[in-house]
């Protein structure tokens, strides 16, 4: 049978085997006017006065959003919030683009990610981990991870946090407590929230909060310098808004997490010889980096010594020149490297994704369907294919029967055996 796979921003399609299993998450209905709705979201809050109560004129606002990996609907949610800031001035409304420890959003992305009444009426910062005088130290969490935050992020009257929820493969969930660290958090914080241990902790996984030592930190870190506001969105296939979810941070993510749980998280009854998956299309799939998340869903129900063939465009590449591709090129394999991390104390931006990356790769043999060449998916300790049928054929040559999953939205169907 012919499946189409997400791929880039137009999608890529295979035969395969009619008996293959196909799992896809439970999406709920696109939502009917959506910036009334986020609207009445906003005026009717979780656990939360509302936004307008909140806002005095003349106030310095900050609003996180995602950055260019992310297919966040910023633009009606900003534009909402112009209506409901009615006159604000432009250096008044701040759009931080939390970019973590990624590569800054380029003008162009700038461009593709708002639209020109947006660009127009606010100021949009984009964060940097990595320059000391945009940051400000706040002190530490418990755990003695430093507090470092975007200065200006911190100096603004009311600041509101706004993402969307999906399974996250190490901190849970995305959207919520994330918008504030790592999303705009210093190099040296997001460096210990993502250190060995606890990236090598079991309940740091898919759609688990309680117990999971990254979420848990991070949300510490979003008490120590709370958000007064926060709006949550849940999306469909096509990236159209499900559910809306306002108020107090915690609440609301709270809730939007039980939804997106239930819908995502699908039960399977046994473990594959083989599974494909997406690494949901554009944005997600634009690099390696990001492509890590749909191999460890596939991962999830994949047999020890089986097989996973990621299909991801990786039009950015490792990104190329990131700390990710010089780690990776650092290495003779990827097991190297983590011997490496298990007898040092030393820190390194992005050692996190070569960890997990690793740690899949002890359990499974890795395929790469992308535009890398074979040169640069080499560098990475993968293998290159040009032909998902091929593979397919060379495994039931060496499998008898191989059981066959696919997973046409990537990480966005989360599967799990119980």
């Amino acid at each position: 049978m012919k499946i189409k796979m997400d791929y880039g921003k137009e999608g890529v399609f295979f035969d395969i085997p009619d008996n293959s299993d196909i799992l896809l998450p439970n999406h709920k209905k696109k939502l009917s006017n959506p910036k009334d709705q986020i609207i009445s979201s906003i005026d009717n809050p979780i656990n939360s006065i509302p936004l307008r109560s909140l806002y005095k004129k003349g106030m310095k606002v900050g609003v996180s959003v995602c950055d260019h990996t992310r297919a966040q609907p910023r633009n009606e949610i900003i534009l909402s919030l112009l209506k409901i800031f009615e006159g604000i001035k432009k250096n008044d409304l701040l759009i931080f683009v939390a970019t973590g420890s990624h590569r800054a959003t380029t003008e162009e992305e700038i461009k593709e990610i708002f639209n020109s009444e947006v660009i127009s009426n606010t100021t949009i910062v984009i964060h940097n981990s990595e320059i000391s005088s945009e940051l400000e130290n706040l002190g530490n969490t418990s755990k003695k991870t430093p507090v470092i935050l975007n200065k200006e992020w911190i100096s603004c009257d009311l600041k509101i946090t706004t993402g969307f929820v999906e399974p996250h493969f190490f901190a849970g969930f995305s959207g919520g407590p994330k918008m504030v660290a790592p999303g705009l958090a210093g190099i040296d914080t997001i460096m210990n929230l993502h250190d060995y241990d606890r990236i090598n902790n079991k309940k740091s996984s898919w759609g688990i909060i309680e117990g999971n030592p990254i979420h848990e930190e991070i949300s510490e870190i979003s008490r120590i310098l709370k958000p007064d506001f926060s709006i949550d969105l849940t999306l469909n296939r096509e990236n159209n808004i499900t559910g809306i979810y306002s108020g107090d941070l915690f609440s609301e993510h709270k809730i939007a997490c039980n939804e997106v749980r239930k819908d995502s998280m699908i039960e399977t009854k046994k473990l594959y010889d083989l599974v494909i998956t997406s690494n949901s299309g554009y944005p997600l799939d634009q690099n390696l980096y990001q492509t890590i998340k749909g191999v460890s869903a596939a991962s999830q129900i994949t047999k020890p010594g089986g097989y996973i063939i990621a299909v991801s465009q990786c039009s950015d590449g490792i990104p190329f020149n990131s700390p990710y591709e010089k780690l990776l090129k650092s290495v003779n394999n990827p097991k190297e490297y983590l011997d490496h991390l298990k007898n040092t104390d030393e820190l390194e931006p992005d050692q996190w994704q070569l960890q997990i990356q690793a740690q899949l790769q002890e359990k499974n043999k890795i395929f790469l369907y992308s535009k890398l060449n074979e040169k640069d998916t080499s560098n990475a300790h993968l293998s290159k294919t040009e032909n998902v049928e091929k593979i397919i054929e060379e495994i039931s040559s060496r499998v008898k029967n191989p059981s066959i999953c696919v997973l046409p939205e990537g990480p966005q169907t989360i599967p799990y055996k119980k």
